[in-house]
Protein backbone atom coordinates (compact mmCIF):
# COMPACT_ATOMS: atom_id res chain seq x y z
CA UNK A 1 0.00 0.00 0.00
CA UNK A 2 1.25 3.46 -0.73
CA UNK A 3 0.43 7.13 -0.99
CA UNK A 4 2.16 8.84 -3.89
CA UNK A 5 2.88 12.19 -5.51
CA UNK A 6 3.84 12.21 -9.19
CA UNK A 7 5.80 14.65 -11.34
CA UNK A 8 7.16 14.18 -14.85
CA UNK A 9 9.87 11.49 -14.60
CA UNK A 10 9.84 11.48 -10.77
CA UNK A 11 7.55 10.36 -7.98
CA UNK A 12 7.40 10.17 -4.19
CA UNK A 13 5.47 7.56 -2.25
CA UNK A 14 4.98 6.36 1.32
CA UNK A 15 5.06 2.56 1.31
CA UNK A 16 3.38 0.69 4.15
CA UNK A 17 3.03 -3.06 4.74
CA UNK A 18 0.30 -4.84 2.78
CA UNK A 19 -2.98 -5.23 4.66
CA UNK A 20 -2.44 -2.17 6.82
CA UNK A 21 -5.75 -0.34 7.45
CA UNK A 22 -5.68 3.21 6.16
CA UNK A 23 -7.96 6.12 5.39
CA UNK A 24 -7.59 8.67 2.61
CA UNK A 25 -8.59 12.28 3.23
CA UNK A 26 -8.77 15.32 0.99
CA UNK A 27 -9.35 18.95 1.93
CA UNK A 28 -9.42 22.33 0.27
CA UNK A 29 -6.80 24.58 1.86
CA UNK A 30 -7.40 27.71 -0.22
CA UNK A 31 -8.11 28.71 -3.80
CA UNK A 32 -6.47 26.20 -6.14
CA UNK A 33 -4.70 24.55 -3.20
CA UNK A 34 -5.72 21.16 -1.84
CA UNK A 35 -4.27 18.63 0.57
CA UNK A 36 -4.34 14.83 0.39
CA UNK A 37 -3.56 12.62 3.37
CA UNK A 38 -3.33 8.92 4.16
CA UNK A 39 -4.13 8.27 7.82
CA UNK A 40 -3.03 5.02 9.48
CA UNK A 41 -4.53 3.97 12.83
CA UNK A 42 -1.90 3.15 15.47
CA UNK A 43 -4.30 1.64 18.00
CA UNK A 44 -4.24 2.11 21.75
CA UNK A 45 -0.90 2.62 23.48
CA UNK A 46 -0.93 1.94 27.21
CA UNK A 47 1.18 4.05 29.60
CA UNK A 48 4.78 2.92 29.50
CA UNK A 49 4.34 0.92 26.32
CA UNK A 50 5.58 1.64 22.84
CA UNK A 51 4.30 0.83 19.37
CA UNK A 52 6.38 0.80 16.20
CA UNK A 53 5.01 1.66 12.78
CA UNK A 54 7.12 0.84 9.74
CA UNK A 55 6.87 2.88 6.52
CA UNK A 56 9.23 3.56 3.67
CA UNK A 57 9.51 6.84 1.83
CA UNK A 58 10.50 6.55 -1.82
CA UNK A 59 11.46 9.68 -3.73
CA UNK A 60 13.13 9.25 -7.06
CA UNK A 61 12.85 8.52 -10.77
CA UNK A 62 10.00 6.49 -12.26
CA UNK A 63 12.15 3.51 -13.20
CA UNK A 64 9.53 0.91 -14.02
CA UNK A 65 11.40 -2.20 -12.84
CA UNK A 66 12.45 -0.71 -9.50
CA UNK A 67 8.95 0.62 -8.78
CA UNK A 68 7.38 -2.79 -9.49
CA UNK A 69 9.81 -4.45 -7.08
CA UNK A 70 9.06 -2.02 -4.26
CA UNK A 71 5.26 -2.41 -4.17
CA UNK A 72 2.60 -4.12 -6.30
CA UNK A 73 1.13 -1.63 -8.75
CA UNK A 74 3.58 1.15 -7.91
CA UNK A 75 4.94 0.95 -11.46
CA UNK A 76 1.56 2.26 -12.65
CA UNK A 77 2.58 5.76 -11.57
CA UNK A 78 4.34 5.78 -14.94
CA UNK A 79 1.25 6.86 -16.82
CA UNK A 80 0.84 5.56 -20.38
CA UNK A 81 -2.79 6.68 -20.61
CA UNK A 82 -5.27 4.54 -22.55
CA UNK A 83 -2.53 2.54 -24.27
CA UNK A 84 -0.92 0.92 -21.21
CA UNK A 85 -1.69 -2.59 -22.49
CA UNK A 86 0.46 -1.87 -25.56
CA UNK A 87 2.93 0.57 -24.01
CA UNK A 88 4.27 -1.77 -21.32
CA UNK A 89 5.42 -4.53 -23.72
CA UNK A 90 6.83 -1.84 -26.05
CA UNK A 91 8.89 -0.42 -23.18
CA UNK A 92 10.05 -3.93 -22.29
CA UNK A 93 11.22 -4.44 -25.88
CA UNK A 94 12.88 -1.00 -25.92
CA UNK A 95 14.68 -1.89 -22.69
CA UNK A 96 15.91 -5.19 -24.14
CA UNK A 97 17.23 -3.39 -27.21
CA UNK A 98 19.04 -0.92 -24.96
CA UNK A 99 20.75 -3.79 -23.14
CA UNK A 100 22.16 -4.90 -26.50
CA UNK A 101 22.88 -1.52 -28.12
CA UNK A 102 23.75 0.53 -25.04
CA UNK A 103 22.27 3.73 -26.49
CA UNK A 104 18.66 4.85 -26.08
CA UNK A 105 18.67 6.76 -29.37
CA UNK A 106 19.71 3.74 -31.43
CA UNK A 107 17.29 1.62 -29.36
CA UNK A 108 14.44 3.90 -30.50
CA UNK A 109 15.55 3.52 -34.12
CA UNK A 110 15.80 -0.28 -33.75
CA UNK A 111 12.35 -0.52 -32.14
CA UNK A 112 10.72 1.45 -34.97
CA UNK A 113 12.49 -0.80 -37.49
CA UNK A 114 11.08 -3.89 -35.74
CA UNK A 115 7.58 -2.40 -35.74
CA UNK A 116 7.82 -1.58 -39.45
CA UNK A 117 8.98 -5.14 -40.17
CA UNK A 118 6.06 -6.50 -38.15
CA UNK A 119 3.60 -4.37 -40.12
CA UNK A 120 5.39 -4.69 -43.46
CA UNK A 121 2.66 -6.58 -45.33
CA UNK A 122 -0.09 -4.45 -43.84
CA UNK A 123 1.73 -1.31 -44.98
CA UNK A 124 2.39 -2.86 -48.39
CA UNK A 125 -1.33 -3.41 -48.86
CA UNK A 126 -2.04 0.23 -47.93
CA UNK A 127 0.68 1.62 -50.22
CA UNK A 128 -0.45 -0.51 -53.18
CA UNK A 129 -3.98 0.80 -52.74
CA UNK A 130 -2.66 4.37 -52.53
CA UNK A 131 -0.50 3.75 -55.60
CA UNK A 132 -3.53 2.58 -57.58
CA UNK A 133 -5.43 5.65 -56.43
CA UNK A 134 -2.51 7.78 -57.65
CA UNK A 135 -2.61 6.01 -61.05
CA UNK A 136 -6.31 6.71 -61.60
CA UNK A 137 -6.03 10.23 -60.20
CA UNK A 138 -5.89 12.01 -63.60
CA UNK A 139 -8.98 10.15 -64.79
CA UNK A 140 -10.87 11.02 -61.62
CA UNK A 141 -9.85 14.69 -61.94
CA UNK A 142 -11.12 14.71 -65.52
CA UNK A 143 -14.44 13.20 -64.39
CA UNK A 144 -14.87 15.82 -61.68
CA UNK A 145 -14.35 18.55 -64.25
CA UNK A 146 -16.65 16.95 -66.82
CA UNK A 147 -19.50 16.19 -64.41
CA UNK A 148 -19.07 19.02 -61.90
CA UNK A 149 -22.73 19.97 -62.42
CA UNK A 150 -23.91 16.33 -62.19
CA UNK A 151 -22.65 14.98 -58.87
CA UNK A 152 -24.68 11.77 -59.00
CA UNK A 153 -23.34 10.82 -62.44
CA UNK A 154 -19.84 11.79 -61.33
CA UNK A 155 -20.04 9.39 -58.37
CA UNK A 156 -21.31 6.58 -60.62
CA UNK A 157 -18.46 7.06 -63.09
CA UNK A 158 -15.89 7.19 -60.30
CA UNK A 159 -17.22 3.94 -58.85
CA UNK A 160 -17.01 2.39 -62.32
CA UNK A 161 -13.36 3.36 -62.64
CA UNK A 162 -12.59 1.98 -59.18
CA UNK A 163 -14.26 -1.33 -60.08
CA UNK A 164 -12.45 -1.61 -63.41
CA UNK A 165 -9.06 -0.84 -61.86
CA UNK A 166 -9.82 -2.86 -58.67
CA UNK A 167 -9.19 0.15 -56.46
CA UNK A 168 -10.54 0.41 -52.92
CA UNK A 169 -10.69 4.12 -51.88
CA UNK A 170 -10.44 3.08 -48.21
CA UNK A 171 -7.71 0.50 -48.80
CA UNK A 172 -4.96 2.96 -47.95
CA UNK A 173 -6.55 4.11 -44.68
CA UNK A 174 -7.66 0.97 -42.87
CA UNK A 175 -4.24 -0.76 -42.56
CA UNK A 176 -2.71 2.47 -41.24
CA UNK A 177 -5.52 2.91 -38.69
CA UNK A 178 -4.82 -0.60 -37.35
CA UNK A 179 -1.22 0.41 -36.60
CA UNK A 180 -1.95 3.79 -35.02
CA UNK A 181 -2.52 2.46 -31.45
CA UNK A 182 0.96 0.89 -31.48
CA UNK A 183 2.70 4.05 -32.59
CA UNK A 184 0.67 6.22 -30.19
CA UNK A 185 1.61 3.82 -27.38
CA UNK A 186 5.28 4.16 -28.33
CA UNK A 187 4.83 7.94 -28.28
CA UNK A 188 3.69 7.72 -24.64
CA UNK A 189 6.53 5.35 -23.78
CA UNK A 190 9.11 7.83 -25.01
CA UNK A 191 7.32 10.78 -23.41
CA UNK A 192 7.03 9.08 -19.99
CA UNK A 193 10.35 7.21 -19.65
CA UNK A 194 12.88 8.83 -17.33
CA UNK A 195 15.54 6.80 -19.13
CA UNK A 196 15.42 9.42 -21.91
CA UNK A 197 16.46 12.17 -19.48
CA UNK A 198 20.04 13.27 -20.14
CA UNK A 199 20.44 10.30 -22.52
CA UNK A 200 22.71 11.18 -25.47
CA UNK A 201 22.31 9.87 -29.01
CA UNK A 202 24.90 11.20 -31.46
CA UNK A 203 26.89 14.40 -31.94
CA UNK A 204 24.65 17.35 -31.05
CA UNK A 205 21.89 15.31 -29.34
CA UNK A 206 22.99 15.08 -25.70
CA UNK A 207 19.53 14.77 -24.11
CA UNK A 208 16.72 12.80 -25.78
CA UNK A 209 14.17 14.30 -23.38
CA UNK A 210 14.99 17.88 -24.48
CA UNK A 211 14.34 19.57 -27.81
CA UNK A 212 16.95 19.41 -30.54
CA UNK A 213 19.22 22.43 -29.84
CA UNK A 214 19.97 22.88 -33.56
CA UNK A 215 16.47 21.89 -34.80
CA UNK A 216 18.03 19.48 -37.30
CA UNK A 217 15.71 16.57 -36.49
CA UNK A 218 12.50 18.66 -36.74
CA UNK A 219 13.61 20.06 -40.12
CA UNK A 220 14.38 16.56 -41.44
CA UNK A 221 11.07 15.29 -40.06
CA UNK A 222 9.17 18.08 -41.85
CA UNK A 223 10.99 17.40 -45.13
CA UNK A 224 10.23 13.69 -44.84
CA UNK A 225 6.54 14.48 -44.29
CA UNK A 226 6.51 16.61 -47.45
CA UNK A 227 8.04 13.73 -49.40
CA UNK A 228 5.25 11.49 -48.15
CA UNK A 229 2.68 13.97 -49.45
CA UNK A 230 4.40 13.87 -52.85
CA UNK A 231 4.23 10.05 -52.87
CA UNK A 232 0.57 9.94 -51.86
CA UNK A 233 -2.35 10.26 -54.29
CA UNK A 234 -3.18 13.86 -55.14
CA UNK A 235 -6.66 14.85 -53.92
CA UNK A 236 -8.90 15.84 -56.84
CA UNK A 237 -10.08 18.94 -54.99
CA UNK A 238 -7.51 21.79 -55.28
CA UNK A 239 -8.25 23.06 -51.76
CA UNK A 240 -7.68 19.60 -50.27
CA UNK A 241 -4.44 19.32 -52.24
CA UNK A 242 -3.20 22.60 -50.73
CA UNK A 243 -4.14 21.47 -47.22
CA UNK A 244 -2.21 18.24 -47.74
CA UNK A 245 0.94 20.28 -48.34
CA UNK A 246 0.24 22.69 -45.47
CA UNK A 247 -0.32 20.04 -42.79
CA UNK A 248 3.33 18.82 -42.65
CA UNK A 249 4.47 22.43 -42.26
CA UNK A 250 2.01 23.03 -39.41
CA UNK A 251 2.98 19.82 -37.61
CA UNK A 252 6.64 20.54 -38.28
CA UNK A 253 6.42 23.75 -36.25
CA UNK A 254 5.03 21.73 -33.32
CA UNK A 255 7.90 19.24 -33.54
CA UNK A 256 10.42 22.04 -33.10
CA UNK A 257 9.46 22.03 -29.41
CA UNK A 258 9.12 18.27 -28.92
CA UNK A 259 11.76 16.15 -27.13
CA UNK A 260 14.46 14.93 -29.50
CA UNK A 261 13.63 11.28 -28.74
CA UNK A 262 10.06 11.74 -29.98
CA UNK A 263 11.19 13.53 -33.14
CA UNK A 264 13.76 10.79 -33.79
CA UNK A 265 11.00 8.20 -33.51
CA UNK A 266 8.72 10.02 -36.01
CA UNK A 267 11.61 10.72 -38.38
CA UNK A 268 12.67 7.06 -38.42
CA UNK A 269 9.09 5.98 -39.04
CA UNK A 270 8.76 8.48 -41.90
CA UNK A 271 12.01 7.41 -43.57
CA UNK A 272 11.07 3.72 -43.48
CA UNK A 273 7.56 4.49 -44.76
CA UNK A 274 8.99 6.59 -47.61
CA UNK A 275 11.36 3.79 -48.62
CA UNK A 276 8.59 1.20 -48.74
CA UNK A 277 6.08 3.48 -50.48
CA UNK A 278 8.68 4.64 -53.05
CA UNK A 279 9.53 1.01 -53.89
CA UNK A 280 5.86 0.06 -54.34
CA UNK A 281 5.05 3.18 -56.38
CA UNK A 282 7.99 2.35 -58.63
CA UNK A 283 6.69 -1.19 -59.08
CA UNK A 284 3.27 0.18 -60.05
CA UNK A 285 4.80 2.73 -62.39
CA UNK A 286 3.23 5.74 -60.65
CA UNK A 287 6.37 7.28 -59.17
CA UNK A 288 6.36 11.03 -59.77
CA UNK A 289 2.85 11.11 -61.24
Amino acid sequence: MYKRQVQHYFTSAWLVPAGTPREFRTAKVSDNLYSVAMVLPLGDVAPGQTRVHDATLFAGPQEEHKLAEMAPGLDLVKDYGWFTVLAKPLFWLLDQLHKVLGNWGWSIVALVVLLKIGFYWLNASAYRSMGKMKAVGPRVTELRERYKDKPQMMQQEMMRIYREEKVNPLGGCLPILVQMPFFIALYWVLLSSVEMRNAPWILWISDLSAKDPWFILPVLMTLSSLIQVWLNPKPPDPMQAKLMWMMPLAFGIMFFFFPAGLVLYWLTNNILSIAQQWFINKQLGVLGK
